[in-house]
């Protein structure tokens, strides 16, 4: 048995699952690009899946992860390896794990458009708008496999059921629609249904993290990734960041080259130079 998922966070949640149920017992494999962001074009060639990569490391520069070994993998490589062991045992199986998220519903997109010739041992797990029990014993509807306690995904193997031959035709066309449409953003709007947006998408969850006074850049970076709704990377959040910092949509104090814990950020327009809470201990001084 092949467990995929989509987030490290998840494989660790697996593997939990897995010494709670020993007949789940095999191996756990993270898909681990993010499908619901930057250009998807033509990626199934060699040219395209170059111009994605560029795309990432663009992004990735002047990040914690720019030099980080982590951050080197090709996804192309996992999708051979999991075709070699399909092939090498007849009665093995895959089960995909995903969440209503855009992150997860376009990482299944990619893996079955790859995956029709193997049809019936191809199983998805999709928690898709259904009730669970958190840690206060409330019910709550997760929007991420790493919200839900492992006893409780371990129900969930009963919704375990085989991806149909049409549901490989239909998701294998609607993921080609997808990378055609190569929006940078894409986001989920129920059951399986990805819109592609503008790059700007997230922009107005950034602004309004954005005060008066200096904030440290990872501050604000943290604070919009806790509090939006719909959630992406930080490092996507970051370039957005910049960007709005290039066309003077926020206001930066410190070294951007020298990485996200080097400089400040505040609204523009405060021209006395220092902040509300400064100039507050300026006057008590005196």
């Amino acid at each position: 048995m092949i467990h995929i998922v989509f987030n490290r966070t998840d494989a660790e949640l697996i593997k939990k699952v897995m010494e709670l149920d020993n007949s789940l017992d095999g191996t756990v494999v993270q898909v681990r690009d993010d499908y619901a962001a930057g250009p998807l074009k033509d990626c199934e060639t060699e040219k395209g899946w170059q111009e994605r990569l560029a795309w990432w490391k663009e992004l990735l520069k002047g990040s914690p992860y720019e030099n980080d070994p982590v951050t080197v993998f090709d996804d192309r490589q996992t999708l051979e390896e999991i075709k070699t062991k399909l092939q090498a045992d007849p009665e093995e199986q895959v089960w995909i794990w995903a969440a209503q998220n855009q992150h997860d519903v376009c990482g299944y997109y990619w893996l079955v458009s790859t995956l029709k010739e193997y049809q019936g041992r191809v199983m998805i797990i999709y928690l898709n708008n259904l009730p669970f029990i958190n840690e206060k014993g409330q019910i709550f509807y997760p929007s991420w496999l790493q919200e839900i306690m492992p006893r409780e995904l371990l129900k969930a193997r009963k919704l375990v059921r085989p991806v149909t031959m049409s549901e490989f035709e239909v998701d294998t066309d609607e993921w080609k629609k997808i990378c055609d449409e190569n929006a940078i953003v894409r986001s989920l709007e129920g059951g399986k249904k990805i819109t592609g947006k503008e790059e700007t998408f997230y922009d107005s969850e950034i602004l309004k993290n954005i005060s008066e006074e200096w904030q440290k850049v990872s501050r604000v970076l943290t604070n919009t990734l806790h509090r939006m709704k719909i959630k992406t990377g930080d490092v996507f959040v970051m370039w957005r960041m910049q960007q709005l910092i290039n066309i003077g949509k926020i206001e930066v104090m410190g070294d951007r080259a020298q990485g996200w814990k080097a400089f400040d950020v505040r609204k523009p327009g405060n021209t006395s130079g220092i902040s509300k809470t400064e100039s507050e201990n300026i006057t008590e001084e005196r």
